[in-house]
């Protein structure tokens, strides 16, 4: 059995086709195919409130080369959703609507609090100490999600308009960055020693680039190191010298600014980095409502 994952985002639209196990009681799921298409439709929906007609026709094309996929792979159900950038675009709506009758995909647009929801629906926590609080941090081209957990359970969940490519563009408000740090105090503040728990591809290259071992956390002093030595590089070094895509090497700088404010004021001194995102979540998703509907 076979469930796709389509996560259209303000830097890259990915798709994720990935298979099913069952195991007794327990289901899993293991990547088969993951693509990443650097679209960046947040550019056009931070600066101009829309995406323009050439990067629409982009992601019309993507939208149905990944269709072809899923049909060849015979994917039995699938979940596309789009997130910050979509949400902001004033033509996000008819995009949707030319998506269904061009490409065939239902795509829906997520609001910020559901984004959030279906990131932590990975249940990394799990698979750590439940004995211990954590604060998951998601990092994207224009929203940033975080989640306090504590005894296994969701305590608090936000999603807050700033992203690396809103940043970039110069589109992040102080009073964003104010709001967020003030929700961080008020609600971390009853949880000491909280561990952080990162995800999205700019974390997980910044954990690739540690060189720390699967498992092990990454700390913020290593963290905060990393940014400076990626700082000491122009944009053209960092392509050429460190080896990095073109679209990951100018997002991970405000990307690391980022974890390194919310684990400062949270107080997390470590963050686990499970390398798994939004799409991810999707799958996860896709497991829960066929399983309901299995029960039913």
């Amino acid at each position: 059995m076979r469930y796709a994952a389509i996560d259209i985002g303000s830097n890259a639209v990915r798709l994720l086709i990935a298979d099913i196990i069952e195991k007794e009681s327990e289901i899993t799921f293991k990547k088969n195919t993951l693509i990443r298409v650097p679209l960046r439709l947040g550019d056009d929906a931070f600066l101009e409130k829309e995406i323009s007609e050439r990067k629409a026709d982009e992601l019309v094309k993507t939208m149905f080369a990944f269709k072809q996929l899923i049909d060849v792979y015979k994917v039995e159900d699938y979940m596309a959703c789009a997130t910050s950038a979509m949400r902001e675009a004033q033509n996000g709506r008819e995009l949707v609507d030319r998506i269904k009758k061009e490409a065939e995909i239902d795509l829906e647009i997520v609001e910020g609090q559901k984004e959030a929801n279906i990131i932590y629906s990975n249940h990394i926590e799990e698979t750590l100490d439940k004995q211990k609080n954590y604060l998951y941090i998601d990092v994207g081209g224009g929203s940033t999600e975080l989640s306090v957990f504590a005894e296994g359970q969701a305590q608090a969940s936000r999603s807050f308009p700033l992203g690396t490519v809103r940043i970039l563009d110069n589109a992040d408000k102080e009073e964003t960055w104010e709001e967020m740090k003030e929700w961080i105090k008020v609600n971390t503040r009853n949880y000491k020693n909280l561990i952080g728990i990162g995800t999205g591809g700019n974390i997980n290259k910044l954990f690739r680039l540690c060189e720390e071992k699967d498992g092990t956390p990454l700390s913020i002093s290593k963290l905060k190191s990393m940014y400076e030595y990626l700082c000491s590089f122009s944009l053209k070094e960092r392509i050429n010298v460190l080896n990095l895509n073109q679209d990951r090497a100018d997002v991970i700088i405000p990307a690391c600014e980022i974890y390194l404010t919310v684990m400062k004021y949270a107080g997390v001194k470590q963050i686990y980095v499970p390398r798994v995102g939004m799409v991810d979540g999707i799958i996860s998703q896709l497991i829960e409502r066929n399983l309901l509907n299995k029960v039913k």
